[in-house]
């Protein structure tokens, strides 16, 4: 043992061991995710409708399978997961459904298709596809209760549905969402970026496109073909939220859905890449099958791809909703006896007052940046929150009213009335849909004067006319504009009110009746009858009494009114007619007269069956230029001096 004695030993530590290896982490498999949809259903449903698509349009010998062959994955899940449409399948009215607007109307056997496998349509009814006596036509109509509007026109089912997703998100504050599927060769219409804008603009995330991008159109490839990439960047450019998906993959498509459903801030567009006539052997992707029935021999070769014909579909079903209603509108009117006013100011002055009457807000004003001229500024100031905007776009501002009308809105849009025939073909298409939109134009005809031709409506009796069971009405003083104004919210009809620049003298007193389908006699003699509205009524009024002249306030356009204008006319001893209007004399008023011969339109034309009475006209006869509006009146006779000539000519 030392000297020193015996040693304490230390307990060891961790520093005294060399460092551990670390121990790898076990793989644990993960189990499996099992999706929230039945991946097979969801495509065998996809072949099913390819099936009734082609069997519709093979009972009818007519139709687009193709088309429908390349949508077929979007439409199932569109319509049978909980990331596409919620709606109840056995009320397709109800107002808090989603809403689907198929733009692309030629493929509306596979629309019908859907709603067959929904449990709406009996699946026998869908083989009686395109007869007369059949409501599931060519291309979709509202004579069906899950159509909004007539489609098959291209390029318009973006703009009804931004308006009816407007009127959802700030109108009716409900959370109902609008979906719309477009093809890829309807896109190169403009009007549809004219609804692309304006849905970003007002940050419409309740909305979401769907592009059925199968590059091929009817008789050659599309521009873009499957340039996804140029088609993304053109919709990011104007504020959109994109998704690009292989429009085939069932997976895919419902995670895109999914992604669209749940953005915010932003309407979304689903960009689907995908092939005509998909699955069909010796068609898919192949030129010259557009709009051509198929052989059922297609049919036999999707069964053998299909596990289960037999479905199991709950789509989510939203809250149910009544349609919003309005009492009838009503107006009281202040005019003194002595004051002017014109008649594009008296629409604004209207349409405040109308506002007084609607209790649930269902009246909204749209215009097209042109709101200080046709004075739907006035209304704006008051009501703010019904107004819109729609800028320089009329097809789109058309179709967003058109859209507003399908959610119960009493929708008015203002323009100069010439500016409506660039959305013609929009109007037209609301005729077939039975939409109920008022339409008013303002600086009508000649008597503008120095803006020129460009800027004169003098088309615009012709147009609206066309257009089956509308009304057209044109007021000539404060009083029966206003009149005008209130009836037409009233109407259920597509109506346009055509307005004046010019101040006229109050002819009414504001208790005044006015009624669609009636003139008024506003001046009483036994020479001749002289029919005019606007501007020539009152240049008409100046010299009634120097012939003894029965002078008629029109008013009403479309439906004539007959009875008055004959029962005036037996009156006068010359038994003749002189129509004077601030407008052509092709589709105008009433007649035109070429050479010796009468040419009957308007008015001739009611009273065609009465041989003894003579009707002559008196309008614009050729494309007028710049001037003051009494050098132009002059230059057409239809000043009084005019008239006036013209009336002793032929007495």
């Amino acid at each position: 043992m030392s000297d020193d004695g015996p040693r304490t030993r230390r307990a060891a530590t961790k520093k005294d061991f060399p460092p551990e290896e670390p121990k790898k982490a076990k793989k644990v498999k993960a189990p499996k995710q099992e999706p929230e949809y039945d991946v097979q259903q969801l495509q065998d449903i996809a072949h099913q409708l390819r099936i009734h698509s082609i069997e519709m349009t093979a009972a009818s010998k007519s139709g687009h399978p193709t088309s429908c062959s390349s949508m077929a994955e979007l439409i199932s899940v569109l319509f049978f997961t909980k990331v596409g449409m919620h709606y109840n399948p056995k009320d397709p009215k109800n107002f808090g459904n989603d809403r689907f607007v198929l733009s692309k109307g030629h493929a509306a056997p596979i629309l019908y298709a859907a709603w067959s496998i929904a449990g709406f349509i009996d699946p026998a009814e869908l083989l009686r596809l395109r007869q007369f006596d059949c409501e599931l036509e060519g291309h979709p109509t509202p004579r069906l209760p899950f159509v909004d509007v007539a489609t098959g026109s291209l390029g318009q089912g973006l703009s009804v549905a931004g308006g009816m997703a407007y009127s959802s998100k700030y109108l009716d504050k409900i959370n109902n969402r609008y979906w719309v599927l477009i093809g890829d060769g309807e896109s190169a219409e403009g009007s549809v970026w004219e609804a692309a804008h304006l849905s970003s603009y007002y940050k419409l995330d309740n909305l979401t496109l769907i592009v059925d991008i199968n590059r091929l159109g009817q008789s050659q490839e599309t521009s873009l073909a499957h340039d996804i990439e140029t088609y993304k960047k053109r919709f990011e450019a104007f504020g959109w939220q994109t998704y690009t998906v292989d429009g085939h993959n069932i997976p895919k498509v419902y995670e895109a859905f999914e992604k669209a459903r749940n953005f915010k801030g932003n309407p979304t567009v689903i960009l689907a890449k995908t092939f005509k006539g998909k699955y069909l052997e010796g068609v898919e992707d192949k030129l010259n099958f557009h709009g051509t029935a198929l052989p059922l021999t297609h049919v036999d070769h999707l069964k053998t791809l299909q596990k289960n014909n037999t479905f199991v579909v709950n789509p989510i079903l939203p809250e149910q909703l009544e349609f919003p209603t309005h009492e009838q509108f009503h107006l009281e009117l202040d005019y003194a006896s002595d004051s002017k006013i014109s008649t594009r100011k008296a629409y604004g002055k209207a349409l405040v007052g109308l506002s007084k009457s609607d209790t649930n807000k269902q009246i909204v004003s749209l215009d097209g940046d042109t709101k200080n001229s046709t004075f739907a500024l006035t209304y704006k100031e008051a009501v703010p929150s019904n107004f819109i905007e729609g800028f320089i776009a009329e097809q789109n501002v058309v179709g967003w009213a058109q859209g507003l009308a399908c959610r119960g809105k009493v929708a008015f849009t203002s323009a100069f009335g010439c500016f409506f025939t660039r959305a013609y073909d929009q109007i037209r298409m609301g005729g077939i849909s039975h939409s109920y939109v008022k339409f008013v134009g303002s600086h009508s005809g000649v008597s503008i004067g120095e803006d020129g031709p460009s800027q004169m409506a003098l088309e615009d009796f012709a147009m609206f006319r066309s257009i089956p069971g509308s009304v057209v009405l044109y007021p000539s003083d404060g009083v029966s504009a206003e009149r005008a104004i209130e009836l037409v919210a009233n109407e259920k009809a597509c109506c346009y009110v055509r307005t004046s620049r010019p101040d006229f003298s109050i002819l009414y007193g504001n208790d005044e009746k006015f009624e669609i389908g009636k003139s008024k006699v506003v001046h009483k003699g036994k020479s001749i009858v002289i029919v005019a509205g606007g501007v020539t009524l009152h240049e008409a009024l100046k010299i009634a009494n120097q012939i003894d002249a029965t002078v008629i306030d029109i008013f009403s356009i479309k439906p004539v009114d007959r009875e008055t204008l004959l029962e005036e006319v037996q009156n006068v001893t010359s038994k003749t007619i002189l129509t004077v209007e601030d407008h052509y004399l092709q589709g105008g008023i009433f007649g035109i007269q070429n050479q010796q011969q009468i040419k009957k339109r308007l008015c001739a034309s009611a009273l065609a069956d009465q041989t003894d009475i003579k009707i002559y006209g008196q309008g614009v006869t050729h494309v007028p230029r710049s001037g003051s509006p009494s050098a132009l009146l002059a230059h057409y006779k239809i000043d009084s001096e005019g008239i006036l000539n013209r009336a002793k000519e032929l007495l």
